[in-house]
């Protein structure tokens, strides 16, 4: 009977390290004015804050602040999540006006608009940029004589 050792001894290599890169700090940037994109569905409402140029300076939604399942599309939640996304950038960006953009059909629209005002921050202007359908392709189906 012949047993076979195995050589468990790590071999070690002494190649020098590359130094640890420090992370990305994020720079807060200071915004007076910027913009609120508000996006209302049936189920949920997601509100985006961005400088002018549309780089996201904090973003919120009504499933992100508890709210679960049907209560994600009401006017309540709506109300809580623009608050949220508004009062972190008021902090942390000094935000003082906003131009809205409104897109979509849900329960939210007005009472994100509304959370806006109450925050303390100043609406410039409201644009909805929901879009319609107008001509549009074939419809699916025979014919008509």
């Amino acid at each position: 009977m012949v047993e076979e050792v195995k050589d468990t001894t790590a071999i070690e290599t002494t190649e020098p390290k590359a130094p640890k890169s420090k992370a990305n700090k994020k720079v807060k940037r200071i915004v007076n004015s910027g913009q609120v994109h508000i996006q209302s569905t049936f189920n949920n409402t997601i509100i985006s804050v961005t400088d002018k140029t549309g780089g996201v300076l904090t973003a919120s939604s009504a499933g992100a602040n508890g709210f679960r399942g049907s209560k994600k599309g009401t006017a309540f939640a709506a109300g809580v999540a623009a608050e949220k996304a508004l009062e972190l950038a008021k902090k942390n960006h000094a935000l003082n006006s906003v131009d809205v953009y409104v897109s979509g059909i849900g329960l939210g629209r007005d009472a994100a608009v509304r959370a806006i005002s109450t925050v303390g921050i100043k609406i410039d202007s409201i644009t909805d940029v929901t879009p319609i359908a107008h001509g549009g392709v074939r419809p699916k189906g025979e014919r008509k004589p």
